[in-house]
């Protein structure tokens, strides 16, 4: 019996090559009013292999043998999108920092100061 490497490995291939695409993660390009929208991801991707073919001493029956293996691993993280309009094209991060995240995550503050000022004037 033989192992055939190559074979393994691309079979391995083909499937992380379905899998790594900004569509499986995010989904399409999509528009939005007079915008255009592209997803963009981020992907780390690991990858290892092996195998032997081996014969001790001894019992030959005990001691032959063949072995082989592949694996791989793939991390996806969408970052953000890609927006154009026209001419211009700007990108907007889904990070939490930054983004519609970073206004929303202000606003109890924003709401708090504008109380203060209120209750200010009000004095």
């Amino acid at each position: 019996m033989s192992i055939n490497y190559d074979e393994t490995f691309n079979k391995v291939l083909e499937q992380l090559n379905m899998m790594v695409k900004t569509e499986t993660v995010v989904g399409e390009p999509f528009q939005l009013g007079d915008f255009t929208c592209v997803p963009v991801i981020k992907v780390g991707l690991g990858f290892g292999g092996g195998g032997t073919i081996g014969k001790g001493s001894g019992d030959l029956k005990l001691s032959k043998g063949m072995g082989g293996g592949a694996g791989a691993g793939v991390g996806i993280t969408p970052i953000g999108f890609l927006v154009s309009r026209g001419d211009e094209i700007s990108f907007i991060a889904s990070d939490k920092k930054k983004g519609l995240d970073a206004i929303f995550e202000k606003v109890p503050d924003l709401v708090e100061k504008l109380m203060d000022m209120k209750k200010k004037k009000g004095e």
